[in-house]
């Protein structure tokens, strides 16, 4: 591991010029897109390409809450508007009265933008990719580089999002795509969650607005908006009672990690809610009471997985056939990833392998093994 890129990196977020959040969403975006372990990574020779659309997602989800706020949180120096600002603030003016926040991520993740909002949100996710590109991208490393562009690069595709089906998988196909090198790349993976900790960035992002506020907002009010998650406790209920009826009609109803036939269960989250804030049904598994108490926010181990593969696959499959059109569609994104569909069971399990290993292996969270 080159030891440099760390220190590359506490130069870009200390001294790297500031006039916007920018390159905090930047590099934000890109730590939490490689933190996630997305299938849709990929690497080659000596760089790592990662779909723009991640990226471009990703700044929806931060600064939605922002500008759906009542409180002004300045983004940038002087009496200027960010350059997204105008598109965004249609976009939530738009989902308002329809529940706001969690109502477009709702939308953005299972339902599709509705027709009569697309022009906006087309215009929006145009105006951020152009950003994105044009600005952080160009000049973040100046601190250690005079040279544009010295740690990003892009390539873009010319693609019309007239009359089509707007959905993330196509987004992510025909948005372009961006890369880094693989030591910086090693570095996010390694020490990114410490990167974007409550230390670094976040608290960088939240000091920026207050100051530029002429210290008018708070750290913490800033912060508590900066942190809102789409994923509300109502999200989290109504996918567990879509998944205890679907299990009714079934009858007999097994745990998941122990394969005792049960008639009293909890649905439990294979890769835990606090690690990856994912509610994808693939990802909601019945499992024995006192055995979820047990497992609570632990990885199950590779090799739990593949003792209790078969069972996994009975309820995938079982998803697959009753609740094909979200359940097809959110594993392809979270574990697919750019494989066939055809092979979808055996490599949806092997990439669930990877991630939980990833996830224990190099974050370090904890292993849960179950004894025979």
């Amino acid at each position: 591991m080159n030891y440099e890129i760390f220190k590359n990196i506490n130069k870009i977020i200390e001294r790297d010029s500031k006039t916007t959040t920018y390159k905090f969403a930047l590099l934000r975006g890109t730590i939490d897109i490689i933190q996630e372990n997305s299938p849709f990574i990929n690497s080659k020779d000596d760089k790592v390409y990662i779909p723009l659309w991640l990226l471009v997602e990703k700044w929806l989800v931060y600064y939605y809450p922002i500008f759906e706020a009542n409180i002004s949180f300045a983004q940038i120096q002087g009496n200027v508007q960010l350059a997204f600002e105008r598109p965004f603030k249609e976009l939530t003016d738009r989902y308002q009265p329809y529940g706001g926040f969690s109502a477009f991520y709702n939308d953005l993740k299972y339902k599709g933008i509705p027709q009569d909002i697309q022009p906006v949100f087309v215009k929006l996710i145009k105006k951020l990719r152009n950003t994105i590109v044009t600005m952080p991208m160009r000049y973040i490393g100046r601190s250690i580089s005079n040279e544009e562009y010295s740690i990003y690069k892009f390539n873009l595709v010319k693609t019309s999002l007239r009359s089509v089906k707007i959905d993330k998988e196509y987004l992510i196909q025909s948005f372009g795509s961006f890369w880094i090198s693989k030591e910086y790349y090693e570095a996010f993976k390694l020490l990114g969650s410490f990167i974007t900790g409550q230390d670094s960035l976040l608290v960088k992002w939240s000091e920026f607005s207050v100051s530029a506020s002429n210290k008018l907002l708070s750290t913490q009010t800033v912060l508590q908006e900066v942190l809102k998650s789409p994923v509300t406790e109502r999200d989290v209920k109504e996918s567990k009672v879509k998944y205890k009826e679907l299990l009714k009609s079934e009858g007999a109803v097994f745990c998941v990690w122990t394969g005792d036939k049960i008639s009293n269960y909890d649905i439990d989250h294979v890769i835990p809610f606090s690690v990856l804030k994912n509610n994808d049904l693939w990802n909601l598994l019945p499992a024995k009471p006192s055995i979820n108490n047990l497992k609570r926010d632990k990885l199950p181990s590779v090799n739990l997985i593949e003792r209790q593969k078969n069972l996994i696959l009975y309820y995938w499959e079982l998803l697959h056939n009753t609740n094909s059109t979200r359940f097809d569609k959110e594993i392809k994104i979270s574990l697919l990833g750019d494989s066939s569909f055809e092979n979808w069971r055996t490599d949806a399990i092997q990439q669930l392998q990877k991630t939980c290993d990833y996830l224990i292996t190099i974050r370090g969270f904890e292993e849960w093994n179950i004894k025979n």
